[in-house]
């Protein structure tokens, strides 16, 4: 990890400020409830639709709520929720990426269904999704990896198509090495860089995909404060008071662009002959 970081600050500068940014993010959010912030339920209908100031660094808004503090609490579930479709969506999609990438029977079966799912609009196939499962965070979570895990499926495949080929592989084979030990501890050791690339994606897109349903009403319900419900309490009030709309949006565009240059970053260091091309290296 440190070595990574060293590289990262060398080469990439503007990833590692992401990193940096993603860090000071999450560990506000973790330490939320221990810095003295006012409950972000607290309803103040004195300090309504007050500016940013001294005692509210980031305003209030229509019921005098800090909106500081809603922003903080809010990344104590929108980033988790983030996290959870990222690890869901990698497990199923490097299940799937394994078996169509190395049994052949299996490919066309599984990437036809991996093709229909994928042809459909991401969010719109997640409303349609969470609207079945109902709402709520768990189902929230399952719909949106079922929304992105083909495209991880996707990656994983291609590197196993590549992998299998190998003389290692066709050496465990000759051997004796059963099927799970090769797909474990050859091909899927191998394709682990590219697979972590796409996970840092997948993060970034379910931020997003958690925002879209939460506004739409099919995400995480008020009282408890996500970035999505704050952006549809919002945007009612945007000529009368901008920052309860500013700050939250802020919160989900430095997250979702700090993912993704630490991951074009990760792709780059990962792949030297890339990093060469651009002549980053």
């Amino acid at each position: 990890m440190a070595r990574f970081v060293t590289l990262l600050v060398r080469r990439r500068p503007m990833a590692a400020a992401a990193l940096a940014v993603l860090g000071l993010l999450s560990l506000a959010a973790l330490a939320a409830p221990w810095l003295g912030l006012p409950a972000p339920d607290r309803i103040e209908m004195a300090a309504r639709l007050h500016p940013p100031s001294s005692v509210h660094p980031f305003g209030t808004d229509n019921f005098g709520r800090d909106v500081f503090a809603r922003v903080l609490y809010s990344g104590r579930v929108s980033l988790p929720i983030g996290l959870a479709v990222m690890a869901l969506s990698t497990v199923l999609g490097t299940a799937a990426g394994l078996l169509t990438g190395y049994y052949r029977w299996l490919d066309t079966t599984l990437t036809r269904l991996l093709d229909g799912l994928m042809a459909f609009p991401a969010i719109l196939l997640a409303i349609a999704l969470v609207a079945a499962l109902g709402v709520g965070a768990r189902n929230e979570v399952i719909a949106i990896a079922l929304v992105y895990f083909p495209r991880t499926a996707r990656i994983v495949r291609a590197s196993t198509l590549q992998l299998r080929e190998r003389a290692f592989v066709e050496a465990a084979v000759a051997l004796g090495g059963g099927d799970v030990r090769i797909l474990t501890a050859h091909i899927l050791k191998n394709a682990v860089p590219p697979l972590i690339v796409q996970s840092t994606f997948v993060f970034a897109e379910a931020i997003l995909a958690d925002a879209a349903l939460s506004f739409l009403g099919l995400g995480v319900k008020p009282p408890t404060p996500t970035w999505g419900n704050m952006l549809d309490e919002a945007h009612v009030f945007i000529a009368l008071a901008p920052w309860f709309i500013v700050f939250p949006g802020t919160a989900i565009v430095a997250t979702v662009l700090s993912l993704n240059l630490v991951g074009d970053a990760v792709r780059d260091l990962a792949d030297p002959h890339a990093v060469a091309g651009r002549g980053l290296g």
